[in-house]
Order: C-alpha cells, then sequence, then structure tokens
C-alpha cells in the first residue's frame, strides 16, 4: 500500500529499522538465570514498516497475522495491550506490518515492530508516556525493545536494558540471509557458549579492540547455511554474524561497494545493502509528530 493510499484508508505507517550487532559478548549471568550482555547495536536505515489504524472499539486486531505466530504471542498485539494496560486508554488498533526482516535472523525484526507499535500507538491514541516510560514497558516485551524505542545506535549492557547512545562512523554494510531461523533460547542453553567474555568498554571498543560475537561458532556448528554465508561473505571482509544469527554482515567503504558484493550473492542466499545510521528513521517520525504538539 503507498503512503497515500494508506493515509486515506486511515492507516500510519511507521518505520521499524533492523540493527546489526557489532559485537556481543556474554560476561556473567544474573541469580535469575538472565546473561549478563555486552554489545553494540547499530541500526540500519531500513526493516519492517508498522502500519497502524485507529479503532473506537478498545479491540487490538492484528491484520494478516505472522504464519506459526499465535496471535497472542505476537509482539505488536503484546506491545498495544501493554500500552492499553499501562494508559487505561479505551481506545483500539489494527496493526499491519510489512515484514522485509528475516524471522529468527539476528536483526531484532520483532523487537522493532513492538517498538514501533508502542511509538505509534502512544501517538495516536495521545497517551504522552514520552520515551523513558515507553522503554520500560518495551522491556517487559523483549530485551532488544527499549533500544528501537530510543532509536539510538547504542552500547549495551545487562540483559541489553542498559543503553548508552554511542556515535559510530558512517557505515555500510552488506547483510546475507542464508534462509535459516535460528530459535535463540536453544543457543542460550548451549553448553558449549562462552559465558566468561571479559568485560570491554566503550572506549576500548572505539580504538579497535577485538570482539566477537560469542554465538558465531555454536550457530557455525548447528546450521550449515549459515557457516556457508559466513564464508562466502569473508571473501570481502571481516564477516561476523548478529545477535543470535542467522543473518551474518560485514562493512564495505561505501554503498557502491555494498551494493557490488550483494549482486554476487551465491543461490539459495539474499542479500542487501544496509546504512548505519546513528538515529533511526523511528525516532526521526516521532520528533515530527512531537512537533505537530498531537
Amino acid at each position: 500500500m503507498t503512503a497515500p493510499a494508506a493515509a486515506a484508508a486511515g492507516w500510519s505507517e511507521w518505520p521499524a529499522p533492523a540493527k546489526l550487532n557489532l559485537f556481543l559478548h556474554i560476561v556473567g549471568r544474573r541469580a535469575d538465570g538472565y546473561h549478563l550482555l555486552e554489545t553494540v547495536f547499530q541500526l540500519l536505515d531500513r526493516g519492517d514498516t508498522v502500519r497502524l489504524r485507529l479503532r473506537g472499539d478498545g479491540e487490538i486486531r492484528r491484520v494478516a497475522p505472522l504464519p506459526g505466530v499465535p496471535v497472542e504471542q505476537d509482539l505488536v498485539v503484546r506491545a498495544a495491550r501493554a500500552l492499553q494496560d499501562a494508559t487505561g486508554t479505551r481506545l483500539g488498533a489494527d496493526i499491519a506490518v510489512d515484514k522485509r526482516i528475516p524471522m529468527g535472523g539476528g536483526l531484532g525484526g520483532g523487537s522493532s515492530d513492538a517498538a514501533s507499535t508502542l511509538v505509534g500507538l502512544d501517538a495516536l491514541w495521545g497517551c504522552g508516556l514520552g520515551e523513558d516510560r515507553l522503554a520500560a514497558l518495551g522491556l517487559g516485551l523483549g530485551a532488544d525493545v527499549p533500544v528501537f524505542v530510543r532509536g539510538r545506535s547504542a552500547w549495551a549492557e545487562g540483559v541489553g536494558e542498559r543503553l548508552v547512545p554511542i556515535d559510530l562512523p558512517p557505515s555500510w554494510y552488506v547483510v546475507v540471509d542464508p534462509g535459516v531461523s535460528v530459535p535463540t533460547a536453544a543457543l542460550f542453553q548451549a553448553p558449549e557458549l562462552t559465558r566468561d567474555a571479559a568485560h570491554l568498554t566503550i572506549p576500548l571498543f572505539l580504538s579497535g579492540a577485538t570482539t566477537v560475537n560469542v554465538f558465531e561458532p555454536v550457530v557455525r556448528e548447528r546450521h550449515a547455511a549459515v557457516a556457508s554465508a559466513l564464508d562466502w561473505l569473508a571473501r570481502h571482509g571481516r564477516a561476523r554474524l548478529s545477535g543470535s544469527g542467522g543473518c551474518v554482515f560485514v562493512a564495505t567503504p561505501s554503498r557502491e561497494a555494498a551494493e557490488a558484493i550483494a549482486r554476487e550473492c551465491p543461490p539459495g542466499m539474499r542479500a542487501w545493502p544496509a546504512q548505519g545510521v546513528v538515529e533511526s528513521p523511528l525516532l526521526a517520525q516521532r520528533r515530527g509528530w512531537d512537533g505537530r504538539g498531537t
């Protein structure tokens, strides 16, 4: 649906950008079993689009539900209901998601969709919760949701919720989807997973300290298609796994270089260029909406 057609039908569109984890260390474990992480979230310029349309009856309805995902487990539905519960609004919404981010790819698609739902409905319902309260609601949905709510590339610690905005240099990436959906829960339970990585700091990271994604060897061993994607992409630079996989990426010096590599993608995989951004398109839209005084 084009933007004018969506607006005419009462829909508003909210970007839900993807992310990359430039590295991912597990440095310990909390008493409750949650793993303590250190990572850098690099937000990208593209991803899904969440479309929202107001309802006056309080119902939350997902248009075209995701195959294999029960409505009660759908993160955008849960996000909308969490906002309803937090604000007491009697309004509802129709929610549609134009999916471009691969599911189970480590690019944060579900979390980003949930964040855009929170931000968009906060604006449309006139709740006015603000960034901090929306981020807190998002944390109840998933550890990656707050970074998308805040809309800034960031250094992250804790379970991923302790965020410090970080100014990363302008960059282009090639992202490769080998067509594998990796179940995160199983990876966290893997006995071979490294859980005692040395602590890092922002200055050390920015100065070029050695970093890894602790999930990469586990995913390599368990998913041959991801291993093949990493091996192919390594011909063009330092290939890395994002999050818990299965998408992989490499940094490039320019858009043209990224496009050239993507065109060489082997059969059975999908590749595309993406630009790293300091602030996400969702943050820009939220600021524009706030500027309207709505």
